[in-house]
């Protein structure tokens, strides 16, 4: 069995790789050919362990993640999601391949971002705005130049320190203008993308300064506790986007508080395998704002794994 560091996989999964595995997930699932099994979560405390069993295909091993996320971690010095993976022969059941997957995990949640970014936002979207400064949000940027041209992103988190720092690293890593600004309403303003990447329980986009035809992403709010956008948002959303209809309908906080309250009926939400089918519309007009509420599924960590493989 072979055995993969997060060195090893972040080496084999560079991100036109990942964003490919990506779309490929998402189509699968739509198309039915994915098996998804429900999502498990144990919380303690602030903190949270998940698990995910996925098989991309019938001639696909099935690949399962345990996740573990501490918040806390930030101020210990460590990241504050780790995961392993473990892959299986289609045929045999055996073991095939064991991965540390914090990069996996960190490559994927972006890519998959970037399918939906790339799905759903306006054509000419040439600023990005980003929610958030750590290891996503870095990873969100990297990944959405690779499918918009971005002109300029504009970085927002509590702490200036860490803003500055990753406005300077993606700066001169991407070569594009990448700006840490001093409020989340100055990073939203006239952007035509956002993507909130931040462990939050309560709203972080500040909806009344979102613009006429944004696209808004959310992959932090993965839990039900966990809310990154508020109630207006979605009942503004001309379109609610969301990675699979029915885990998001249990887990992503946003979507369960607005199912609760009854500001959008479940036949409503739209799922991005569908979309990206033609099954589904995703945006209908250049004015409207869309919603894409990502909880992270199983079948993106079987793609990403069979691509880090080569077994895709």
């Amino acid at each position: 069995m072979d055995v993969w560091s997060d060195a090893d996989v972040a080496a084999a999964l560079d991100l036109d790789t990942a964003i490919a595995s990506q779309r490929l997930a998402f189509e699968s699932l739509g198309r039915g050919e994915a098996q998804l099994a429900e999502k498990v979560a144990i919380r303690t405390g602030t903190d949270t362990t998940l698990c995910y069993l996925s098989r991309l295909s019938p001639r696909h091993g099935a690949v399962s993640k345990l996740v573990a996320v501490h918040p806390g971690n930030a101020d210990r010095g460590l990241p504050a999601i780790s995961a392993t993976v473990l892959v299986l022969d289609a045929t045999t059941g055996q073991p095939v391949a064991t991965m540390q997957a914090t990069a996996l995990t960190e490559i994927r949640t972006a890519a998959g971002s970037a399918v939906a970014a790339d799905a759903l936002a306006v054509p000419d979207a040439d600023e990005l705005a980003i929610l958030g400064s750590g290891v996503q949000a870095r990873a969100h940027v990297r990944a959405i130049a690779r499918v918009r041209e971005l002109r300029e992103v504009r970085i927002y988190s509590r702490e200036a320190a860490r803003r500055e720092a990753a406005a300077a690293e993606l700066a001169a890593e991407l070569g594009i203008a990448v700006r840490a600004v001093a409020s989340a309403e100055e990073a939203v303003r006239e952007a035509p993308l956002i993507a909130a990447c931040t462990l939050s329980a309560e709203p972080v986009v500040p909806t009344a300064a979102v613009a006429a035809g944004a696209t808004v992403i959310s992959v932090g709010s993965f839990e039900h506790h966990r809310c990154e956008v508020d109630a207006e948002l979605i009942r503004r959303a001309g379109a609610v986007v969301v990675d699979e209809v029915d885990t998001a309908a249990t887990h992503a906080g946003p979507i369960v508080r607005a199912l609760e309250r009854g500001d959008i009926e479940r036949a409503q939400l739209r799922a991005l395998g569908a979309v990206l089918l033609g099954e589904a519309p995703g945006r209908v007009s250049a004015e409207e704002v869309v919603f894409y509420n990502s909880v992270g599924l199983g079948v993106q960590d079987a793609a990403a794994a069979h691509a880090v493989l080569g077994s895709l």
